[in-house]
C-alpha cells in the first residue's frame, strides 16, 4: 500500500491557483495506487475545493499539521480523535484560531504585520494573488495565521514566546500550535499501517515548512532549490512520475 503526501501552493498547484493542471498529475498516481493525501497550510474550506474539482476522497491535514480530517469510511477500526462532523474524524493537533488571533493582536501594531484575521478579502486577493471565491475560503481560519507582511522579523521570537510555532513556507510566515506537517503525517502513517500493514511512505513539497514531512517518510521530493538531506531536488511535481513506478 503506497502514500504519497502532497504539498499544494507552488507543489501541485501554480500561480494561477487553478486545478486543471494537476488532474493528469493526481490520475496518474491514483492509477498507480496512491492514496492522495494533501499537506498544506491551505484551511479546510481550500483543500475542500480542491479535492472536490481533483476527485480526491482521502484523508488531508491542514493548516501545517495544525488538524487531520478523516472521512468517516476510511478506517474501518476505532481510533482516538478529537471531534467528528456528519462527514469527519478530526484530530486535531495544533492551537485553536481564537489564541492566535489573541497573541497577534497585541502585536502587530508594532510591527507591521498585515494577516488573514486584519485583511479585507481586497488585500488577500492583493498579496495572496488568490482569486476572490479562494481568497474566501483561505479567510476560514481554524488553527493558524499567515503574515504577509512585516516590519521586521523580531515578531517571530515574540510569538515563539507564546507558545506558538512560527514556520515558513514559500513566501510567507506561518504561525500555528506545537505541531508541523510531518508529525500530522507520522500520526496518519500509524493508521494506515494498522489497516495495511506495510505502508511505502513518499512526500512532495517546495519549502522550508515541508522539511519535517520528508524526515517521517520513505521517499522526499523537493520542488525547488532548497536542500535537505532526505530529499531529492526536482524541478516540478512532474519528474516524481518519471522516478517512482
Amino acid at each position: 500500500m503506497r502514500v504519497i503526501f502532497l504539498d499544494l501552493d507552488k507543489t501541485l498547484i501554480g500561480d494561477d491557483y487553478s486545478p486543471e493542471p494537476a488532474k493528469q498529475i493526481i490520475d496518474e498516481l491514483k492509477r498507480r495506487g496512491f492514496r492522495i493525501i494533501f499537506n498544506s497550510s491551505k484551511t479546510r474550506a481550500e483543500q475542500e475545493y480542491y479535492r472536490k474539482a481533483l476527485n480526491v476522497e482521502d484523508p488531508f491535514i491542514v493548516e501545517t499539521g495544525s488538524a487531520i480530517y478523516i472521512p468517516k469510511n476510511i478506517f474501518p477500526f476505532k481510533f482516538n480523535f478529537t471531534r467528528e462532523t456528519q462527514k469527519y474524524f478530526i484530530i486535531e493537533l495544533g492551537e485553536s484560531y481564537r489564541k492566535i488571533q489573541n497573541v497577534l493582536s497585541e502585536i502587530s501594531w508594532v510591527f507591521g504585520l498585515k494577516y488573514y484575521g486584519n485583511s479585507t478579502i481586497e488585500e488577500i486577493m492583493k498579496f495572496t494573488g488568490l482569486p476572490k471565491h479562494l481568497a474566501e475560503l483561505a479567510a476560514r481560519r481554524e488553527y493558524s495565521e499567515t503574515i504577509f507582511r512585516w516590519r521586521n522579523e523580531k515578531f517571530v521570537d515574540i510569538i515563539k514566546s507564546k507558545g506558538l510555532t512560527v514556520s515558513k513556507g514559500s513566501r510567507f510566515y506561518n504561525v500555528h500550535g506545537n505541531t508541523n506537517k510531518g508529525k500530522a503525517a507520522h500520526v496518519l502513517l500509524l493508521l494506515y499501517s494498522k489497516l495495511f500493514g506495510d505502508v511505502e511512505s513518499y512526500a512532495v513539497g517546495d519549502s522550508f515548512n515541508d522539511f519535517p514531512l520528508f524526515e517521517v517518510v520513505d521517499k522526499a521530493f523537493i520542488v525547488g532549490n532548497l536542500k535537505h538531506p532526505e530529499a531529492v531536488n526536482i524541478s516540478s511535481i512532474k519528474e516524481v512520475l518519471e522516478v517512482i513506478e
